[in-house]
């Protein structure tokens, strides 16, 4: 040890990793180190990995024009990138993987990888391949927050954000359409609209909505930065959140608990994914029998911006 000191004695990794066949090295594939959702798994993962003595290699595919292709590319980048690190297990979210139809190329390629490298998913999926998976209810989630704003008196109910060709806005639009069937609402087509999942798509969902000749008495949104927007541009209308408009989110980003009001949102209970997701891929870096999949539960978490409507019967 004293001669550890003296000559501040550094390990090699990567002669380690060539004896042991390990390089304590987990790729992370995801689209958008900005989006809040993100680091909050990260969070999660972070914790328990570490706890095992993991390091990250964090790759983040964001497109500089917003170009869905180009991300899809820079994930093939990513994948090839970490095989050639000799990562012991990669974890993917968002991307490829949120697509409700994606490309037979883009399924094949994870799946290739996962022949060669353990591979875990989070809140996404490759669809009839049966790949490790992490994912908290969505469906659920949405009709959490639908009926929540069903028993405060709300008939009026539009759903806001996403883009119909990802799996999850699919299945977040299907519990809201499904909650409101159930109790016997009118779900208006005018009243559903896609195209984003940013603060400026929020800002332009709702002055859409204002537009129009009959308008909701409250907005789920897809997430949580479009719930920002819609509260921002409600502000500028001049209406009021929640006396004359009630707002739901989803995801339980930071700035929910931290908006004037506070936003009622669904968690999807990104931190403990994230761990859950690493104890996971541990277990199969170490070659130990795992389920297939592990689903969590959603949780609505009310808080100041849903209120009755100003009527009182909607």
């Amino acid at each position: 040890m004293e001669l550890i000191t003296k000559h501040q004695f550094q390990p090699n990794a990567l002669a380690r990793s060539l004896f042991k066949k390990e390089t304590g090295m987990i790729g992370v594939i995801l689209p958008d180190i900005t989006n809040p959702f993100f680091p909050e798994v990260l969070a999660g993962l972070d914790q328990e990995a570490r706890s095992k003595g993991y390091t990250f290699f964090l790759c983040d595919t964001v497109s500089t024009n917003g170009d869905s292709e180009e991300q899809y590319v820079r994930e093939s980048q990513y994948l090839n990138i970490l095989i050639e690190k000799q990562v012991d297990g990669i974890i993917m979210l968002g991307g490829r993987i949120n697509l409700a139809k994606p490309s037979k190329e883009l399924v094949n390629e994870v799946v290739e990888v996962s022949k060669r490298v353990p591979m875990l998913l989070i809140n996404g999926n490759m669809p009839g391949e049966g790949l490790n998976r992490v994912y908290t209810d969505e469906k659920e989630g949405a009709e959490l927050a639908t009926q929540h704003l069903i028993d405060l008196g709300h008939r009026d109910i539009a759903f806001v954000g996403g883009f119909r060709h990802m799996s999850n806005t699919i299945q977040r639009i299907q519990g809201f359409v499904k909650t409101m069937e159930k109790n016997g609402l009118q779900v208006r087509k005018e009243w559903i609209l896609n195209g984003g999942f940013s603060v400026d798509s929020g800002k332009a969902f709702l002055n859409q909505l204002l537009g129009l000749s009959e308008r909701p008495t409250a907005v789920f949104c897809a997430n949580d930065l479009l719930a920002i927007g819609v509260m921002k541009a409600a502000s500028k209308a001049g209406l009021r959140v929640p006396q004359d408009l009630s707002l739901v989110g989803f995801d339980d980003i930071p700035y929910a608990s931290n908006s004037i009001p506070e936003l009622t949102t669904i968690s999807l209970k990104c931190y403990d994914a994230g761990r859950s997701a690493a104890e996971m891929l541990h277990q199969m870096i170490m070659k130990n029998k795992v389920s297939k999949s592990l689903k969590l539960r959603p949780e609505l978490i009310v808080r100041e911006s849903t209120a009755p409507p100003r009527d009182g019967n909607g």
